[in-house]
């Protein structure tokens, strides 16, 4: 016995051992539900406060003031030359919506749509919990689970993602509405807004479209198969598929009679009723609904009308949160007073040029070959004209006869690559700014190494060499490659893209990945990935003619209610110093000298001083000019929708296209020149050396520069014949 006690003990404890790792685990394991059970605790409970504090919160959809907007026209003001408003458009939406009083509407039509699509509907508090669980359990075989109240919300929000955030979201919402609202008014607004196919809202405009009758005038027969529209506009419209519709309206008027809502001699004769449609040989309208039926908007607007409407949705959007549906329907049904910045001679200017593509390049029949839609291709252009406090005075986004509205609007919409435009911004002024170089700062005119290879070349082919040295005016005036990539070198490429992004405000540019435009290509010569859209262009380049600062483009000055009282949208004109006044006059005087003797020459504007740069694209798919008078700065491209070589001859057309509208513009302003910086002097500078001319400089030209930052004055030259560089032979063109 002595012998095993021993092997008794070592078992006893082996057992010990194992009881005491279960319990570690069985504490492991529930420590960790305990933790899990606390989260799902606390996360549901923070779930529940914020679904009652939302649901028990202020309004989340006003329908007063959704009621209230139905009936009203916005207008779209301009400014006459006394600063008086005057009507430039009125809009009119391209939905068939008239909104109608709940005691207008029959109880036949209100029982109909109730008895078909939400039988619980006075009894429920926004959700039919019954429905919706039968709708999960089931799979959504069982029908769907949303209440009148919560199709409401969805006609009003737009949204209808059939996902579970976009239904819990719903369902707050709904619960929110009937905390705020009383039956009837849900009611109401939901009759008023169901789409009920072939473009009408509501049940007047289908009472209209269906059967020719005022709502009030509908039977019960004719309420059922309006309201057996809902469940799929198109597969149960009347006029299309009058079968579908009518054993969706039986369905409709069973229900009613089974929910008491019809006696069994009404069901009867709604049973037998003959529907006459108005596609029907029988249907014969009254002069009242011929006359009361709304049309359809017919007129085309400018491009600047267009301009204006998104602006205000998309302002309306950011400011109040709403979605874009709901911004649209403001907009059109909103009762707004938009007051637009739009100058109507100006406009005018632009639309005369381009809708009879005045001064566009010549394109012979096999450029214009039948597209596929039946239409011509021709080039195409853009246009963005704007003062120099942000305002946009005329806009034009495409050559031609504008046919429809809100279409592709090219000025702001369409960004396409700069080309050699993007150089003042992305090179010059910065450098200037830096004090890296001045108006005739010597620049070595010759390639740069990049991958083991002379890179770029200049528009003539060449590479240039390393004894041809221009001025900085030079460079710019013949629009060089070579120097403008090694500016941006100096610079570096990402002090280059700041100026561009957080400087001039182009908001197209792409900054990071496998594209990104931070590279020295994109930068020195414009070749970018999407490019840049006359609209930024032209709030870019303003800078150079305002004293260096910048304003973000704007279309309107403000936005009211259909009183006019309260101002819901306004932009104030707010500067940012983009660039100092000493860089922006140094550079407008230096594009100056574009239009004289450089690649815009010839293109400035009859008895104004105008500053300019050109642009072309290394493949010739895009044409770029982009500069500005006293009076006003623009941008223009020149392009095809589809890429494709341009066939402009030695001249940029774009240039071309831009004096014709600007010369236009100018036609009678008085003469007016530039604020230049005070700060800023004239002086005489060598053409060898780049420095301010010495007693013995044979060849000098007047340069422009900051009175703190002058160049040292040269004592090099000793009467000699004035220095030749290969650059000086190149001709004047991109």
């Amino acid at each position: 016995m002595a012998t095993n006690a021993p092997a008794k003990s070592v078992s006893r404890n082996k057992k010990n051992t194992k009881r005491k790792e279960r319990g570690t685990v069985a504490t492991v394991l529930i420590s960790f539900l305990i933790v899990i059970l606390m989260t799902i605790a606390i996360v549901g409970f923070c779930m529940l406060g914020y679904v009652f504090s939302f649901v028990n919160g202020d309004i989340a959809i006003n329908l007063d003031s959704y009621k209230n907007s139905q009936s009203q026209t916005s207008i779209i003001y301009a400014m006459d030359d006394n600063n008086k408003p005057y009507e430039l458009a009125r809009l009119h939406g391209e939905e068939n919506r008239i909104w109608v009083d709940l005691d207008k509407i029959p109880k036949e039509v209100q029982n109909a749509f109730i008895c078909l699509e939400d039988k619980r509907f006075y009894n429920h508090s926004g959700v039919d919990w019954i429905r919706t669980l039968k709708a999960v359990l089931t799979l959504g075989k069982s029908g769907g689970g949303s209440t009148i109240t919560q199709q409401l919300i969805k006609n009003l929000t737009d949204e209808n993602q059939a996902t579970i955030s976009r239904k819990f979201n719903e369902i707050l919402y709904a619960l929110n509405l009937e905390k705020n609202y009383d039956k009837s008014e849900i009611i109401e607004a939901y009759l008023n807004t169901i789409p009920l196919g072939s473009g009408c809202y509501g049940v007047q405009t289908a009472a209209q479209k269906y059967f020719g009758k005022d709502v009030s005038e509908l039977n019960a027969a004719e309420a059922a198969s309006i309201a057996s529209i809902t469940k799929a506009p198109t597969y149960y419209n009347p006029l299309l598929n009058p079968e579908n519709n009518k054993k969706r309206q039986e369905t409709c008027l069973w229900n009613m009679w089974d929910q008491g809502k019809l006696t069994d001699d009404e069901y009867k004769t709604a049973l037998d009723y003959k529907l006459i449609l108005t596609n029907s040989d029988e249907y014969v309208p009254s002069e009242e609904v011929k006359n009361s039926a709304p049309q359809k908007e017919s007129k085309i607007y400018s491009y600047y009308v267009d301009f204006v409407i998104d602006s205000v949705i998309e302002d309306l959007v950011s400011t109040y949160g709403y979605t874009k549906n709901e911004a649209w329907k403001m907009v059109y049904y909103g009762g707004l007073k938009i007051y637009s910045c739009i100058d109507e001679k100006v406009q005018n200017a632009a639309e005369e040029v381009y809708v009879n593509r005045i001064s566009f390049p010549y394109e012979s029949e096999d450029r214009t070959e039948t597209g596929a839609n039946g239409t011509k291709k021709k080039v195409q252009s853009a246009i963005t004209i704007m003062d120099y406090q942000g305002q946009v005075v005329a806009i034009v986004g495409g050559a031609g006869e504008k046919t429809t509205n809100r279409g592709l609007n090219r000025a702001a919409d369409s960004p396409r690559s700069p080309g050699s435009s993007i150089k003042p911004l992305s090179a010059y002024a910065p450098a200037v700014e830096k004090g890296f170089i001045n108006y005739s700062s010597m620049i070595q005119d010759y390639a740069i190494v990049v991958g083991g290879k002379r890179w770029p070349q200049n528009f003539s082919g060449s590479l240039g060499s390393p004894s041809s040295y221009v001025t900085t005016q030079y460079a710019v005036c013949h629009s060089l490659n070579t120097t403008a990539a090694r500016v941006v070198q100096k610079l570096t490429p990402e002090v280059s893209m700041d100026y561009l992004i957080n400087k001039f405000h182009l908001s197209t540019l792409v900054t990071e990945g496998a594209y990104t435009d931070c590279n020295l290509s994109s930068l020195a010569v414009g070749g970018m990935t999407y490019g840049v859209t006359t609209l930024e262009m032209s709030a870019a380049y303003a800078t150079f003619g305002n004293g260096g600062k910048y304003y973000k483009p704007y279309s309107y000055t403000k936005v009211t209610d259909y009183q006019g009282k309260n101002v819901l949208l306004e932009n104030n004109a707010v500067p940012e110093q983009a660039i100092s006044a000493e860089t922006a006059t140094i550079m407008n005087r230096i594009m100056q000298t574009v239009v004289v003797s450089g690649t815009g020459a010839g293109s400035g504007v009859s008895g104004f001083p105008t500053y300019m740069k050109t642009g072309t694209t290394s493949d010739t798919k895009d044409k770029w000019a982009a500069g500005g008078t006293p009076y006003y700065c623009a941008a223009v491209w020149v392009g095809y929708d589809i890429q494709e070589h341009i066939n402009a001859g030695s001249h940029n057309p774009a240039a071309i296209i831009w004096a014709a509208v600007m010369n236009r513009v100018h036609k009678g302003l008085p003469e007016k020149d530039f604020d230049y910086a005070k700060t800023v002097v004239a002086r005489s500078y060598c053409t060898r050396t780049g420095l301010l001319a010495g007693t013995n400089c044979p060849s000098t030209a007047t340069g422009y520069y900051a009175s703190n930052k002058l160049p040292g004055t040269c004592t090099s030259c000793t009467g000699g014949a004035p220095a030749t560089t290969e650059s000086t032979t190149e001709a004047a063109a991109e």
